[in-house]
């Protein structure tokens, strides 16, 4: 109770001072940043008013799983078999009661108005159109809509200790995954293959880890020449064989009831060469150095130049082609997700910041070597929420040893 009572006291805090009444937000991990549920197609919304009262609006058939978050639920029938209705028609006399019932018919609301970055929750997912704008028109014609999105970024950027205990959940079902992933990896398995083998630990280990209710997420191999392709906007596995002595770069995306993680780990089977093991060195120092950077205060732009200068004074400063990290955890993927480790920001690391730390190499037609980590900033000092297989043993399996004995 106590740590729902923190997120809704810093909730409140921040609506007092942008002078507004309310906050209502439908974007799942703004809904679960709000009210501690994660909607499972985006059909849900999140009210917290500057009084501190916190209602999550869900469908009736998610009525269980936004009982496990601390908001106070209220549910709504999307459809039946008496009609056909998309979903802003069936919410929004339901949040218009709701919204009366609160005193917010003459309210300045902030809300969610885009664009956004969101991690999927399931297979397809719903967003009411125009982002919260149109919906609320309908539902509270009178009220005051102010976009909120500087204050949601801000919101989300420090979590508590609760939703950072999450995190770590979702942190260790990963590393389950991936020592389970790395023991399968052998010589001319197909790239799709190896990314399954890491994938598949993370539903069916995570699932109920530390109560998870929702366990999974996405991970993608490359390895070889196209590993030097995964700084790009997206990663994807191919049905390219990994072979020995070559980097095998397994990228994740994971998460456990909504909380993500951001991780990546490069593997060679069999002997190194000389080269690539040069390039291990360099990463793993530059991650080293960019930890070091980190703490309470410091700033962002510092922490990546510590990890960029190692890359450089090795001879690979033109081949780190992105940022040393971004927020994580209510994001996977957001590369402008507070704080913003990058060269040109301008943000200050807190407490409670959690976010991934990647330096990486890239070299056009040879591969690519990243290690991703998660990192908190916690009242007990910096944690690295991912701290298996950090280290160059850890991630040279040997070739032929990892082959498994026959059925």
């Amino acid at each position: 109770m106590a740590e729902r009572n923190e997120r809704i006291a810093r909730v409140v805090h921040d609506l007092v001072a942008d002078n507004l009444d309310a906050i209502v937000c439908a974007i799942p991990a703004n809904v679960l940043m709000l009210s501690g549920y994660w909607p499972v197609v985006g059909t849900a919304v999140a009210i917290v008013t500057r009084d501190g009262v916190c209602v999550a609006l869900a469908p009736e058939d998610e009525r269980e799983l936004a009982a496990r978050g601390w908001a106070e639920v209220r549910t709504y029938q999307p459809g039946s078999l008496g009609q056909l209705i998309n979903v802003t028609t069936a919410i929004t006399d339901p949040l218009k009661r709701l919204g009366d019932e609160l005193g917010l018919a003459r309210a300045r609301i902030g809300f969610e108005a885009g664009p956004f970055y969101e991690p999927s929750s399931y297979a397809a997912m719903h967003f009411f159109g125009g982002g919260m704008l149109p919906l609320l028109a309908h539902a509270l014609p009178e009220a005051v809509k102010v976009p909120a999105d500087e204050l949601l970024s801000r919101l989300k950027a420090v979590k508590t200790p609760l939703e950072i205990g999450r995190i770590r959940t979702a942190c260790r079902i990963a590393a389950d995954a991936y020592q389970t992933g790395a023991g399968r990896l052998v010589p001319a398995m197909a790239e799709t293959e190896a990314a399954a083998s890491f994938q598949a630990p993370l539903s069916i280990v995570g699932t109920g880890f530390d109560g998870a209710a929702r366990a999974g997420g996405f991970v993608s191999c490359m390895s070889g020449a196209n590993s030097a392709q995964a700084f790009g906007a997206f990663a994807r596995s191919r049905g390219t064989a990994i072979t020995t002595n070559e980097p095998i770069l397994v990228h994740c995306n994971s998460y456990a009831d909504g909380y993500w993680t951001d991780i990546t780990r490069t593997f060679c089977l069999g002997e190194i060469p000389p080269d690539l093991r040069l390039v291990y060195d360099a990463v793993l120092a530059a991650r080293q150095a960019a930890l070091l950077a980190v703490g309470d205060g410091a700033r962002a732009a510092t922490v990546d130049k510590a990890a960029r200068d190692v890359l450089a004074q090795s001879g690979y400063g033109a081949d780190f082609k992105h940022g040393t990290g971004h927020g994580v955890g209510f994001a996977a993927i957001n590369h402008l997700a507070l704080p913003r480790i990058h060269p040109a920001s301008e943000d200050v690391l807190e407490t409670g910041n959690v976010f991934n730390i990647e330096p990486a190499v890239y070299i056009e037609g040879k591969g690519g070597v990243r290690h991703c980590d998660v990192v908190a900033i916690t009242e007990q000092g910096v944690e690295v929420l991912t701290p298996f297989q950090s280290e160059i043993g850890q991630l040279l399996l040997g070739g032929v040893s990892n082959v498994m004995p026959p059925g």
